[in-house]
């Protein structure tokens, strides 16, 4: 079974890596057509309150928006990123094909919670990058965001689904 979250990755459910679909003899979607919402992360406390994040994301709700994800983009603002709801939990592969920018990646499992963040992952590599455990969502913002909050696994990210 193919899977393509972030639309930069490619792969089987079991982690084996399957050819690349070809996305470049299409036209880039333009982002403005991809639903937007607001997003929040909580950052746990540990000495002190909980700290709150607000983003504006646009979400990757399609196959097709999955697959080409942040692809081609050459700047992403602090407060802005993109997520990638999947349909079921599952270990999610990606990678940075036609990625421009770093970019920090957080897994999110499905009781909302962080599971893993991939900090500052490598423009146009096509390392694979794995959740290494089943998630129902990822989060991508601009590379270095993650550290620059203090963000962390077990923090909390929610969303609402935009309208259609």
């Amino acid at each position: 079974m193919e899977k393509h979250v972030t639309g930069k990755s490619f792969g089987t459910t079991d982690g084996a890596a399957a050819p690349a679909l070809a996305q470049d003899s299409r036209a880039p979607l333009e982002l403005a057509t991809f639903p937007r919402t607001s997003l929040e992360i909580t950052r746990l406390g540990e000495h002190h309150a909980a700290r709150k994040y607000a983003f504006e994301v646009w979400v990757a709700d399609t196959p097709e928006r999955a697959e080409q994800g942040l692809m081609f983009v050459s700047d992403l603002p602090d407060t802005m990123g993109m997520v990638f709801p999947l349909p079921t939990p599952r270990v999610e592969t990606m990678w940075m094909r036609n990625t421009y920018i770093e970019l920090d990646m957080l897994f999110i499992r499905a009781d909302g919670r962080v599971a893993k963040i991939i900090e500052r992952a490598h423009p146009l590599s096509e390392a694979l990058l794995s959740s290494d455990t089943p998630v129902s969502a990822v989060l991508e913002l601009k590379g270095g965001e993650a550290s620059k909050l203090g963000l962390r696994a077990g923090d909390s990210v929610t969303w609402k689904k935009p309208a259609q």
